[in-house]
């Protein structure tokens, strides 16, 4: 097995934190989404309304395990950093291998929040081709 070297998990830091930018994108957006149907709710009372501020709250979870698993993954890898730097190789690998499962996971996680929000906007476009 080939040893593992500094620059291994720095590549990770500019795949993770465009991955975090992408991230808050949508966490702001959702936080937007929810006040504007909190006063809509807050106006007329409509099971509909109810519908989707339930749909924004499964999304808005995911995201935030998204956020939590990357966040994570990125700790690990300035971890593995530090254990080649001294010289702990052996657990550095493992950390490293740690972090790339804890990135699958956020990713997996974001499939499935697209998902999500692919079905909450079929209801839209449904509602405008039924008229």
């Amino acid at each position: 097995m080939e040893q593992l070297t500094l620059t291994t998990p720095a590549l990770l830091f500019s795949a993770i934190s465009l991955i975090m930018l992408a991230y808050t994108n949508r966490f702001l957006a959702y936080a937007a989404t929810i006040r504007s149907l909190h006063d809509k709710y807050m106006e007329n009372k409509d099971s509909v309304l109810i519908a989707q501020i339930e749909n924004i709250k499964k999304r808005l979870y995911l995201t935030r395990s998204m956020q939590i698993l990357g966040i994570s993954s990125l700790l690990l890898c300035v971890l593995t950093m530090f254990l080649i730097y001294i010289e702990q190789q052996y657990i550095a690998i493992w950390v490293f291998g740690l972090a790339l499962i804890l990135l699958i996971m956020s990713l997996a996680y974001l499939i499935i929040e697209i998902q999500i929000s692919v079905k909450a906007l079929e209801h839209h476009i449904s509602d405008i081709e039924n008229g």
